[in-house]
């Protein structure tokens, strides 16, 4: 997990994309906890490492996921949101059955906030509280 804002440097650019994402489970079910909340961390994780994004902050909550992530400017933050969403739908509910009882697992919904360097940690700090959960 990265600590620091960096800017990105591209063929034209300079600067960093940071979104704090807040997705919940459908009909706000509580079954991110135990094997299934670790597995999404991995599932992130591994995504994020995958397209060259930097986790800032996570908090897998039993009915919701806080993500804080740092990407490349020209990716839009809905495919960020797809991507995420995405391939941990389609790992989790392979892997855990019970999670096929949901029409789906995670809800259409997401929350976004873009973030500069100053307000970067204090989302960062807010993810960390452990008034989550």
């Amino acid at each position: 997990m990265k600590t620091t804002l960096e800017y990105r440097i591209g063929h034209h650019s300079k600067g960093n994309a940071v979104v704090h994402l807040v997705w919940i489970p459908k009909r706000r079910k509580k079954v991110l906890s135990g094997e299934i909340a670790k597995c999404l961390g991995q599932i992130i994780y591994e995504l994020a490492k995958e397209k060259d994004w930097d986790i800032l902050s996570l908090e897998v909550a039993p009915d919701h996921v806080h993500l804080f992530v740092e990407h490349q400017p020209d990716v839009a933050i809905n495919q960020v949101v797809k991507a995420f969403k995405g391939r941990s739908s389609c790992l989790l509910r392979r892997k855990f059955p019970e999670l096929l009882k949901l029409p789906s697992l995670w809800t259409n919904s997401y929350f976004y906030s873009t973030a500069g360097q100053v307000s970067a940690d204090v989302i960062k700090r807010y993810i960390e509280e452990p008034h989550h959960g």
